[in-house]
């Protein structure tokens, strides 16, 4: 990706003074989904504050959540002695009351950011898109977590439009050094109510997705019978096999004695005639 062409898609953050610049969504080339339902990706103010170069001290950048009202344009984000508000997001009621503190970061020298070269190396994506872009009402849980004790970037209101303002704070001072304007107003999206669904090819009622999920199901159940009826086919092949070896087993086994006993009775009835001479002897007396 051609480094000139990144930067001019973040939105030519690297150019003017912090005072004359708004915060901006995040590019669709980085953030495909933004915003979402609860979540606003903003642009880091990269190189925006160019005063701090020249500073001694520490700096950090910490980002302002308001919701947009008739008087938030002009809304301020520091006491009478310059300092910040520390304001959070439950004592603000979500930005309805005035602006709350919901981000903090550090100030990167222009020299330290990583190269947009690398943003398509999947090891390296998280790195650079955190070092250039900033989410809005990432953390889900701070609300309800009682041991939370940091900065509650707290999911933001579906519906609702916010502006959102970068403060420059420089650390050594605790005071405010620079910031930019509020943004033009950015909407959340639209929670999609349940009835325009689309259920292509169609919309599809309650009773016809159930009959849809069963019909799908078929095949499967279907698939099973028939698996069971090929194992049951198998089981009973295996059953007839068996008992047709064991009745010509028997079959074998009951004609050797029937075979003997019949060469038997043979034998006994030739044994049983009479001797030929007796017969001649018993045959000349009947004569005489």
């Amino acid at each position: 990706m051609p480094p000139l062409w990144a930067l001019l898609a973040l939105g030519g953050l690297r150019l003017g003074v912090g005072v004359n610049l708004q915060p901006q969504l995040a590019s669709m080339t980085f953030a495909t989904n933004n915003p979402t339902l609860t979540t606003v990706a903003l642009e880091k103010p990269l190189c925006m504050f160019d005063s701090a170069a020249t500073l001694n001290g520490t700096y950090e950048i910490y980002l302002y959540v308001l919701v947009n009202l008739a008087s938030s344009r002009n809304a301020s984000v520091q006491d009478g002695a310059r300092a910040p508000l520390s304001s959070t997001v439950q004592q603000t009621e979500g930005g309805r009351t005035g602006p709350y503190k919901a981000v903090a970061f550090g100030l990167i020298p222009c020299g330290d950011l990583p190269s947009l070269d690398a943003v398509g190396d999947v090891a390296r994506a998280s790195e650079i898109l955190n070092a250039y872009l900033v989410r809005v009402g990432a953390n889900g849980t701070c609300l309800s977590d009682p041991n939370f004790g940091g900065l509650c970037n707290a999911p933001l209101s579906a519906a609702t439009e916010y502006r959102f303002k970068y403060v420059l704070v420089n650390m050594s001072t605790g005071l405010v050094q620079d910031q930019t304007l509020w943004s033009d107003p950015i909407r959340t999206n639209w929670p999609t109510p349940y009835a325009a669904i689309d259920t292509w090819p169609g919309r599809r009622s309650g009773g016809m997705i159930v009959i849809t999920s069963i019909l799908g199901s078929l095949p499967f159940f279907l698939l099973v019978a028939f698996a069971g009826a090929v194992v049951l086919s198998l089981l009973d092949t295996g059953s007839s096999d068996q008992e047709t070896r064991t009745h010509d087993s028997q079959i074998t086994q009951e004609a050797v004695p029937r075979s003997l006993g019949t060469s038997e009775a043979v034998y006994t009835s030739v044994n049983r005639g009479p001797p030929l001479d007796r017969a001649e002897v018993y045959t000349s007396k009947l004569q005489d």
